[in-house]
Parts: structure tokens; sequence; C-alpha cells
């Protein structure tokens, strides 16, 4: 035996580094996963689905055979059961890959100038509104198709100004219930009428123009700016998720991240704005 011959203990050079690209690749598909199921209702049913397989494993090392059987009858009903179940977020995540967004974060189809006027006069908005408590929800929308939504709505195709989204929202008014879509930079409908989350872990409290503010980005990628006419607080809805009791600059924040080049990642903003959103709705 050569004992000098270690050919076969250490792998050449190539294979680490193909090894370290291949965990890194399937690390980042798996927190781009869980990026987009944090905080919404596939995040409570992936916990069952955790404990689950660790009950699994428990009866299969203790060898409870009769156990065992009826659990993996239960796994043959829950794969068939899982994708309806996850079907906003499979819908999501297809949308993304179909995109080319899954492995970047989007920007917005305009340009970040164009952006930021935009963003400038709904900031504008949103405060005054909030001041008045004037309920609000104004929608974003970006790449996925919602057409369906604006038609329920009436067709405007209007410059957005803070003006005119104030002027929709004042209570009596004919377009005031209801959602503003905002599209390529103009407003194109509004009193739109929106699908509810059906998330069940959501604050009771919230009422239907959160519920329909988080259920339109349950299905597509808009973003939805919601002001609150019992309290006057402003949320901003994103991929199933709402942040809640921001001011005007951390609205300014979240919108530029979204729709203008952020200054860190998009996730670490939004965990840590949900976190900010959570301890000021305690107080």
């Amino acid at each position: 035996m050569d004992f000098f011959n270690l050919t076969g203990i250490f792998a050449s050079p190539w294979d680490v580094v193909r090894s370290l690209v291949d965990i890194i690749i399937v690390s980042y598909i798996f927190y781009r996963l869980l990026g987009l199921i944090q905080n919404s209702r596939a995040e409570q049913l992936l916990k069952g689905v955790i404990v689950l397989l660790l009950f699994s494993a428990g009866a299969t090392v203790l060898q409870l055979d009769l156990l065992n059987w009826l659990l993996d009858k239960f796994w043959l009903v829950l794969a068939i059961a899982l994708p309806i179940v996850f079907q906003p977020e499979l819908r999501r995540i297809l949308e993304q890959l179909g995109q080319g967004k899954f492995l970047k974060t989007y920007y917005g189809s305009s340009s970040p100038d164009t952006n930021r006027l935009l963003i400038h006069e709904i900031i504008t908005a949103a405060k005054l509104m909030a001041r008045d408590k004037i309920g609000a929800l104004m929608v974003l929308a970006r790449d996925t198709d919602i057409e369906e939504y604006l038609d329920s709505g009436t067709r405007m195709d209007a410059v957005v100004s803070a003006g005119l989204l104030i002027n929709i929202f004042v209570p009596n008014t004919p377009l005031h219930d209801g959602a503003v879509v905002i599209k390529h930079g103009r407003i194109q409908s509004a009193a739109c009428f929106l699908p509810l989350s059906s998330n069940p872990a959501l604050d009771p409290k919230l009422g239907t123009r959160h519920r329909a503010g988080l259920g339109i980005t349950e299905v597509s990628d808009a973003i939805a700016v919601i002001v609150s006419e019992e309290t006057g607080t402003i949320s901003v809805a994103r991929a199933g998720r709402l942040v809640r009791y921001l001011d005007e600059k951390s609205l300014q924040e979240i919108l530029e991240m979204e729709l203008v080049t952020p200054a860190e990642p998009p996730e670490r903003v939004w965990k840590r704005r949900m976190a900010h959103g959570r301890k000021d709705g305690e107080k």
C-alpha cells in the first residue's frame, strides 16, 4: 500500500469550488423562498409541516408501525393539498421566475426620476390624508397583470398628483370607496374592488381596506399604500406582508427601496420596518 498516495483522500480544487458554488446557489434559493413566504399564511403552514416531519421522524425511530402507516397516508393527502393551499405563494414564485425577477430585486419599470416624482406625490397625499383621517388605498401595479381589478373600477388615465388623490378619497364622493390603481406612472382606475386577504394570522382589528391592500399583494407583485380612516396611520403592503405605523420618512424609505435603487438589501429594510411597526403597535 502506498501511504503517500493521497489522491483518494483529498478532493481536487475544482471539486471544492464546484461544491461551494452548489451550496451558495441552493442557500440563496432557500433564502429567496423564505423571504417570499415570510409573515404570510404559508409561513405558519410551513411551521406545521416541520412539526409533522419531526413527529414522523420520532415515530420511525420508536418503530410505531401503526402511527407510521397513518402518517404515510396523511403525507399523501398533504402532497395533494399543499399546492392548493400555497397557491398564492407558488403563483408569485412562478411569476418571478417567468419575469426573471426571482434572482434580483425589482426597482420599477419607470425611470428612477419618474418614480421619485411619483413617490413624492403619494407621500404628500398620504401625509395630508393621515392628518385628516381620510381613508385611502393606493395600489402601485408593477409587472403582474391585474387588469381584472382595474376593470372593476372607473377608468381615469390621469396624471398622479397629491391633490387628485386626496379629492378621490374625500368621503361621500363617487370614487372614494375602493382602491386607486397606479400603473406606468399614471392613475389608471379608481374605486377598484380588490381581493381580500385570507391570512388567518392577521390582526382581527384590521378592516376591509387593509385586508384588500394585503390581498392584492398576495396575488401580484403590486405595492399597496393604506391610510386608516379610524386612526390616521399609514401602512404599506408588499408580497403579503404589512408594515404599519409609518411616518413620512419611513414611507419614503420603503417606496424608494421598491421603486428606486435601494441603499441596502430590501429584505433587511422590510424586516427592520416590520419590527419597528410591531413595537409601535404595542404602545
